[in-house]
């Protein structure tokens, strides 16, 4: 798409947010029901994109995109009218007699830009959250996953007119061209160094925005853990779609007591959930492409536990888990987002929390113990964007919780009401009576002075 396309789409737009229709709650609610009603009627040409992009499962494309986006919209559909009623505040006596409350009132014309390890989701979600907000919203798909990318683009063409909704494809160089527009708010998903740069073109604008990136999210399993619980839930949230997922657990911390016997749970564990062949799996995807492929072959370090197998022309890398890992390497100075799993050990819990702490903050903080007061301890003495006890990935399947990171794992947070919030401006309303008028507030001053510190509580 060239630049004047973009330019034509983005003032249509806005022409039809100014029409006032998107405001109208029956009309959000209507646009979301026809958004799970056409995401329904192809939800086979979902999974087959999916497939091709990644070799996803149908079974698992359905658990983490289109089951959770249609939870998502259903949520909306039922809690919209709620969300947008007016929020009574109270009003102070000086301010008296007066009435006060806010108003969650649409940005305007937004920009979603997605990601392509989970392409339907991570795009589609926030889009909810825009339409129940009485946005209007361009929506850019990563050019990465380019069969979801496409499926995308005509479900979006075939649901919304384009002055309202649409699907601009293209690399990074239409992903520039977008951000020259001037957006009311822009939503972004993907690494840090972009998101740094959407911020800083965001800055310029004084556009707001909300950032949702990643970072390395430890594991953190003491040595009271059920270690085969953990290992099972552990290795569903490391491996789901071959850990190409923000939200994975980047690396374990096991106390040194019981590292051996976790060891030996992962590999059991592993060999139960995918063969031990991984590879012949109809329930294990691949590397989404060639770059990241290499990428993630070349960060393998330490002693290979299990694993370590790779398949450059089926963009395959095994379930892989090391040992003997330093810091210095490679692959603990970034964000893994691949099927390979440090284990460090560690020799008292302060110890590892101090380790958590000396990194940046993460997206997502994992702990497996039986112990309340330990769980307290890493929850009150470290910071992130979420945790997680005795699980992994499940916290942000809670429509009532915020999904979102703290300082370089993101800013902003969404999923059900902070979806809505997310894409909301809360207006401040004061309406007061045209009587009694009292003059203490307005010039000549000459002797209020005593009578406003009475009135403002100051003596």
């Amino acid at each position: 798409m060239t630049k004047k396309e973009i330019e034509k789409i983005f003032k249509r737009q806005k022409e039809y947010f100014s029409s006032g229709k998107t405001k109208e709650i029956d009309f959000r609610i209507e646009k979301l029901e026809r958004l799970k009603t056409s995401l329904l009627q192809n939800e086979e040409l979902i999974y087959d994109s999916l497939e091709k992009d990644l070799k996803k499962s149908p079974t698992e494309s359905y658990n983490t995109e289109l089951g959770a986006i249609i939870e998502e919209i259903n949520f909306a559909i039922k809690n919209i009218r709620n969300w947008t009623k007016k929020s009574k505040t109270p009003t102070p006596f000086i301010l008296m007699p007066s009435k006060s409350y806010t108003i969650a009132e649409p940005y305007g014309v937004c920009l979603i830009v997605g990601a392509w390890n989970y392409p339907f989701a991570l795009t589609i979600m926030p889009l909810i959250g825009a339409i129940a907000a009485g946005n209007c919203a361009i929506i850019k798909p990563s050019e990465i996953s380019a069969y979801s990318s496409h499926a995308l683009s005509k479900i979006i063409k075939e649901t919304f007119e384009e002055s309202y909704i649409t699907v601009v494809e293209g690399d990074a160089k239409t992903a520039t061209e977008l951000l020259e527009e001037n957006f009311d708010y822009i939503f972004f998903t993907g690494g840090i160094a972009v998101g740094k740069i959407v911020a800083e073109t965001a800055a310029k604008k004084l556009i707001p925005y909300t950032l949702e990136l990643g970072g390395k999210s430890p594991c953190i399993v003491e040595d009271d853990a059920d270690l085969d619980i953990a290992a099972k839930r552990i290795v569903w949230g490391k491996f789901l779609n071959a850990g190409q997922t923000c939200i994975a657990p980047d690396y374990i911390l096991a106390n040194k007591k019981i590292k051996p016997q976790l060891n030996f749970a992962l590999k059991k564990t592993i060999k139960k959930f995918y063969t031990e062949n991984p590879k012949e799996s109809a329930d294990y995807p691949r590397i989404i492409n060639r770059k990241h492929f290499e990428r993630l072959k070349n960060l393998i370090c330490g002693n290979i536990i299990l694993g370590g197998e790779t398949d450059k022309n089926d963009l395959y890398i095994s379930p892989t888990i090391i040992d003997s890992v330093k810091w210095e390497d490679e692959i603990m100075k970034e964000e893994i987002f691949g099927p390979i799993l440090p284990i460090i050990e560690y020799d008292s819990l302060k110890n590892a929390v101090k380790i958590i702490n000396e990194k940046e903050k993460p997206l997502s903080l994992y702990i497996f113990s039986s112990n309340k007061q330990k769980q307290e301890f890493i929850i009150s003495n470290t910071s992130s964007g979420s945790v997680c006890v005795n699980a992994t990935i499940l916290q942000t399947v809670n429509p009532h919780l915020p999904f979102g990171g703290v300082g370089n794992s993101g800013i902003g947070n969404y999923h059900g009401k902070y979806s809505f919030d997310t894409f909301s401006h809360k207006k401040a309303v004061m309406k007061k009576n045209s009587w009694p008028e009292l003059d203490i507030s307005y010039p000549p001053y000459k002797n209020k002075l005593k009578i406003l510190k009475r009135i403002w509580g100051k003596k």
